[in-house]
């Protein structure tokens, strides 16, 4: 994870756009890189889909998202794994297996 980190911050730095990389600005392009994953899908089968197009895709969603964890100060295998642990109790195994009801539905 730290590598990763460095390597963006390394690769954005020596471009000068830390500026553009606020919060706000990091989180939109999240939405945008998602939004052009989900294109890749639009009215074809999955797997239908070009992988390296949708590993293209993810690769730039991953990058703005460990940018904005880094912006503040979050460790992202520890987010990760709080989330992971708080998605294990709104969905017990007993009561979430093999449906994909909301925790709420269960």
């Amino acid at each position: 994870m730290e590598t990763i980190t460095k390597a963006l911050l390394d690769f954005r730095n020596e471009r000068d756009w830390e500026q553009f990389h606020n919060p706000k600005d990091l989180a939109l392009a999240i939405n945008v890189e998602a939004g052009e994953l989900l294109e890749l899908f639009l009215w074809k089968k999955p797997e239908e889909a070009n992988k390296e197009k949708v590993k293209e895709e993810l690769a730039d969603i991953f990058a703005f998202s460990f940018l904005l964890a880094e912006k503040y100060g979050f460790d992202v295998k520890e987010i990760v794994l709080e989330k992971i642990k708080a998605n294990g109790v709104k969905y017990p195994v007993e009561k979430a297996k093999g449906t994909a009801k909301k925790y709420n539905e269960l």
